[in-house]
């Protein structure tokens, strides 16, 4: 599996016009059917797992703003045209829609015949991707909207969205399930949006730093307890580092979920 890329996208409110959104849908069952006839199944989810292509058909479907409704709006159409289709369905959605996703998995795979082993890591694949992207890459966004699109071969692609508030920006990231090795080290290919600061642990450079992280959560919470209140205490003697704007800055939090430590 791999994350195939990102896009970063200005956070809008609102709705897309309803006129405008049976148009997209009535589109996008079109072009969707052309291109699993022409190409097949598989191609046809590599194609939508391309940040950009997939900006490329918002845009010729009818949504032509480069906001955050790209990703949602576009992906709302394409889950009701290929609704009631066997190749290729999509479960999930924005907000409340995307808490239904592994209950739509078990919907769909039932229709398409799948087999209950490949049902179980369809919905795998859907908790692992969005576990990745709200947590072990920490960039500031939250995810509020999750579809995974899965195919009667088994095959899938998830499209997931962040908002960051602050920043007035949501981030898009694609995954396919194209070869398959980890979920946790590299899954992207491609980076497309907004360059800031992140704390990545999935990058290669993190290995260390997760084989540190989870000796720290099996050892006893006592230890890590006391470590933690160590650099909560602020020291006697301050250099004038402080003064100098550029130095690097890491924020961290000021309260632990001890209990899920524990766990």
């Amino acid at each position: 599996m791999e994350r195939t890329g990102m896009a970063s996208l200005p956070l809008h409110p609102g709705k897309a016009p309803r006129w405008l959104f049976g148009r997209m849908v009535k589109l996008a069952e079109a072009i969707s059917e052309v291109m699993i006839y022409e190409y097949g199944k598989k191609k046809f989810l590599q194609t939508i797992s391309d940040p950009f292509w997939f900006q490329a058909f918002s845009c010729v479907l009818g949504f032509d703003w480069h906001s955050s409704g790209t990703t949602t709006v576009t992906c709302g159409a394409l889950k009701e045209a290929l609704s009631g289709k066997r190749e290729v369905r999509i479960a999930g959605g924005k907000g409340k829609s995307s808490k239904k996703t592994l209950e739509e998995i078990d919907t769909i795979g039932y229709e398409m015949g799948l087999r209950e082993e490949t049902i179980d890591s369809l919905k795998y694949a859907s908790r692992m991707a969005a576990k990745v992207d709200n947590a072990a890459l920490q960039d500031g966004y939250s995810l509020y909207h999750h579809v995974l699109i899965m195919s009667e071969d088994g095959d899938w692609a998830v499209i997931q969205q962040g908002m960051n508030i602050d920043y007035k920006y949501a981030r898009r990231y694609h995954w396919l399930s194209d070869d398959l090795k980890v979920f946790v080290e590299e899954p992207h290919n491609a980076i497309l949006g907004k360059k800031e600061k992140a704390m990545d642990m999935t990058a290669r450079e993190s290995r260390e730093a997760r084989k540190v992280s989870v000796d720290l959560v099996r050892d006893n919470p006592r230890h890590l307890r006391r470590e933690w209140e160590l650099l909560k205490k602020p020291s006697c003697q301050a250099t004038l580092d402080g003064w100098n704007m550029k130095i690097p800055h890491l924020h961290m939090p000021q309260r632990i979920n001890w209990n899920l430590i524990k766990g």
